[in-house]
């Protein structure tokens, strides 16, 4: 089988004009980035406006393992299937970071025979979206040591700064650094940490925002520390939103790429959701509606993390009322989520299968919970076993739930019908859409609703000082706002060793912020980085380019 990286190299693209074109976009609608990528611009998006919205389908995941889920290929090798099916269908996905690229788990732009292209584009430094988010947020960053540099008038308080730096790539020496050494004329020394770009607020804010001018307030609102009496300082007060906004006007426009099969697909925005909201641009899956019939798009790792977000946050925000929902598996990792080492997957192990399943029980009570009609999809692989696939089917049938197998990687479109099928039956479900909390509830009981019903746990455990910084949220006016958990993908709970479907534990919140501009509170739970590192072996080892600029090792 070829890599994925010689796959995209082959492929056959079209021009970006040709692929506008079969959704209506004209030439002057695009800012070309080259022959093969895009920008929407402002005037198209406006113009489309009133144009009726396509049926919105979201793609999540089981927990994530070692083992590998493909969310990502599925929801491509999906769009593929739909189209060949006569079925007008956009992808909508979100932009890698640089940071797993180089790292362990590698690029976000599908694999085999169904990606988004060009792929070491997307990869790498596309159309410069994240180097904009990355310079706006260091801009703020800058502004605010500026500030304390040069008087202070605000009376920012060094000690209770909370807007750290960025940088787009895994580097875990950068989480708690002192900077301003070397005396006065540096600024003042104070303690100071890097988090991944992906992980940024300006990249939420963009995400979620609308239009320039909301962006722009958005950016304004961000609230970067507490004065020395306890009062939010913001990035309005330090005069430089304007600045940040001048340097996100190109990145805030949607990107237009093709499948392998030459398909429209929009990529813009890349939040983790571990540690962000895990969601694609609110602009760009509103225009992909505005120019298909069906949507798809995905929300990162497992349906507890992206697809708890994409329901509570995005769509809440957004006005979104998603149809249906993909909830992608496979036997392998379910059989890790069972206890099986992963030197032996490809062996059959009914009883490891069996015991692994209830995770994707957990996330089939999850979807419903939000009243939304489900698909589980298989994603096959060639050592899966009748009775493995059966046993799932089983399962599926007993929660009344529809599971269809998915070859996608392998077969491209043509391997995604099955799941095309059963996707379509599911949009003539009715679809009864409700968010799990309300706003309005206390801090607290929010964080509970979401450990116990979305996590399964008996409940949180939090510090005194963690308690007395939610009554202080509260008494600031930021309590209304929704939840984003940063905690372990690789588990239902906040400890990663516990696999499966955890019973009988608690979950323990660290600590917890306001990103008042993005909208939402930040809740660090267990031991998650806002800065992810490298591994022993990481896979920039395995990238190069040859004398004619040919990159191999991306995947």
């Amino acid at each position: 089988m070829k890599s994925d990286i010689q796959i995209a190299q082959e492929a056959k693209m079209e021009h970006i004009l040709k692929v506008a074109e079969k959704i209506g976009l004209q030439p002057e609608d695009l800012e070309l980035y080259g022959d093969y990528k895009a920008k929407i611009k402002m005037e198209a998006i406006k113009r489309l406006e009133d144009s009726p919205d396509a049926d919105l389908v979201l793609v999540t995941a089981i927990t994530p393992t070692p083992a590998g889920e493909g969310k990502s290929t599925t929801t491509v090798g999906l769009g593929e299937a739909l189209n060949k099916m006569g079925k007008k269908t956009v992808i909508a996905l979100r932009e890698p970071s640089l940071g797993p690229c180089f790292g362990i788990k590698g690029g976000a732009a599908g694999g085999g025979y169904a990606q988004v292209v060009p792929m070491e584009d997307i990869n790498l430094h596309f159309t410069g979206d994240m180097h904009a988010i990355s310079a706006a947020h260091n801009l703020l960053a800058a502004a605010v040591d500026n500030h304390i540099k040069q008087g202070n008038e605000i009376g920012l308080d060094p000690t209770r700064i909370s807007f750290k730096r960025v940088v787009d790539m895994n580097d875990r020496a950068l989480r708690e650094i002192v900077i301003a050494l070397g005396g006065p004329a540096n600024g003042q020394p104070r303690q100071d940490g890097f988090m991944i770009t992906v992980a940024s607020e300006i990249m939420a804010i963009l995400c979620l925002a609308s239009d320039i001018e909301d962006l722009k307030e958005r950016l304004g609102n961000i609230v970067v520390g507490n004065t020395f009496d306890r009062k939010p300082v913001t990035a309005r007060q330090l005069k430089v939103h304007g600045a940040m906004a001048a340097l996100l006007k190109d990145a805030l426009k949607p990107n237009l790429v093709q499948t392998l099969e030459n398909n429209p697909a929009f990529v813009h925005g890349g939040p983790f959701a571990n540690i962000a909201h895990g969601c694609n641009s609110l602009m760009a899956t509103k225009l992909a509606r505005k120019l298909s019939d069906i949507t798809l798009t995905e929300a990162g790792f497992g349906a507890d993390l992206g697809a708890e977000k994409f329901l509570d946050i995005k769509c809440r925000f957004g006005g979104l009322k998603p149809k249906a929902v993909v909830l992608v598996a496979t036997v392998r990792a379910l059989k890790m989520h069972g206890g099986m080492n992963r030197k032996e997957l490809e062996n059959e192990n009914l009883e490891a299968l069996e015991d692994g399943i209830e995770n994707l029980e957990k996330h089939i009570e999850n979807i419903q919970k939000f009243g939304l009609p489900l698909v589980v999809a298989i994603n096959r692989f060639p050592q899966d076993t009748e009775k493995e696939l059966e046993l799932i089917r089983e399962h599926c049938e007993k929660m009344g739930v529809e599971v269809a197998l998915s070859e996608v990687w392998a077969k491209g479109g043509e391997g995604g019908i099955e799941l095309g099928e059963a996707v379509l039956r599911a949009l003539e479900k009715e679809s009864d859409f409700k968010f799990l909390y309300d706003t309005d509830l206390p801090i607290k009981e929010k964080l509970e609703k979401i450990a116990t019903e979305i996590y399964g746990a008996d409940g949180v455990d939090m510090t005194n000082a963690v308690q007395r910084k939610i009554k202080t949220l509260e008494e600031q006016g930021y309590g209304n706002m929704p939840i984003c958990v940063a905690k372990t993908q690789a588990s239902l709970s906040d400890d990663p060793t516990l696999v499966g479907r955890p019973r009988n534990y608690r979950v323990s919140l660290r600590d917890i912020n306001v990103s008042a501009g993005a909208g939402f509170l930040v809740a660090l739970m267990g031991s998650i980085m806002v800065m992810p590192g490298l591994p022993k072996r990481p896979a920039a080892e395995g990238i190069d380019v040859d004398k004619d600029g040919k990159i191999s090792g991306l995947f």
